[in-house]
Parts: structure tokens; sequence; C-alpha cells
């Protein structure tokens, strides 16, 4: 039998790592013989945050990109070379930092990199839908309401949780 951790939450007060309520389960008479980790979102969205767009202009170099500054709450603000049509200033948007994993739809990793595009700086990235896993959009950037918090977690934000899957041994 399969036991989702989130389902045990709704209905017992179990604040303890998934390892110690395995333990649990198995002193009361219930054997866990496996244990697996769910993600809602394939990466959970780690690394990617909340921005607002400060600054936006044509690139020098490019008739359909933009670069950009984004605040992401951190005492630097990110320079961001952007393809989507309609990024602007004064967006509330979702961003992927340098370092952060994202997937492709058949679940390939690929990882947001520093990078030049077209001689420009780029520090991560504005996200679509379909680039977070979220949706299949991608005509165009996420805006996120204009009173949405920067530097908040996408996960949090979307409130994503992953789960733990408990099976059971039944006798």
């Amino acid at each position: 039998m399969k036991l989702s951790l989130n389902w045990l939450k709704k209905y017992l007060n179990v604040p303890h790592h998934p390892d110690k309520i395995a333990e649990m389960l198995t002193i009361i008479g219930l054997e866990v013989e496996g244990m697996e980790k769910v993600e809602s979102i394939k990466g959970g969205l780690k690394g990617i945050v909340t921005g607002e767009v400060v600054a936006c202009e044509k690139h020098p170099d490019a008739d359909r990109l933009s670069v950009t500054n984004v605040n992401i709450g951190t005492d630097e603000v990110l320079q961001i070379v952007c393809g989507a049509p309609n990024v602007a200033k004064g967006q509330k948007v979702m961003v992927a930092t340098i370092g952060t994993e994202l997937y492709n739809a058949e679940g390939e990793a690929w990882t947001i990199k520093k990078g030049k595009i077209r001689g420009v700086e780029s520090q991560g990235m504005i996200c679509a839908e379909d680039e977070l896993g979220i949706g299949n959009d991608h005509s165009g950037i996420i805006v996120l309401p204009e009173n949405t918090k920067i530097g908040m977690a996408a996960a949090s934000f979307y409130n994503i949780e992953d789960d733990f899957v408990f099976e059971v041994g039944l006798t």
C-alpha cells in the first residue's frame, strides 16, 4: 500500500523528517518497505524567484531581443537579455537565476549560465510557463500580479510542495 506524507499531514501532526516518520510507522506495525520523493514539478522550481523589471531597452544588435535590468530582492540588479515580445518595465516576473536547472518537455535538464547574447551579458532568464513546467504557453513571459513580493521563491508563490510516498507492506 502507498501512503502520501502530504495526505498524512492533513490528518496528523507530523512535523518530523520523512525518514523519522518511516521509522515511526514501522514501530507501530506498518512495515515501510520503501520511500520515494515525488516532485510536483521536476526540479521543484529551485533557483527561480520573483523579480521586477526595473529597466527594459531594445538590444543594440538584435531586433527581437530586449536588455532588461531585474530586481530579485538582492543587492545586485541582474541584467537579463530577453527574447519575449511582452517584456516591459514595471512587470513582476519569474526569474531563473544562474545555476538553476530547468527541464524540457522530455525531462532533460539544462542549466542557466551567465553568458553573452549578441555581445550583451545576461545573468539569468525571465521565464515563460513552459520553461518552468507549469503550462504549455511559450508566447511570452509570465507576467505576475503587480502586488507580487520581489525575491519570493517560485515554489512558495505557486504553493508547490513536494511529497514523499511510503510503500507500506501489509501482511
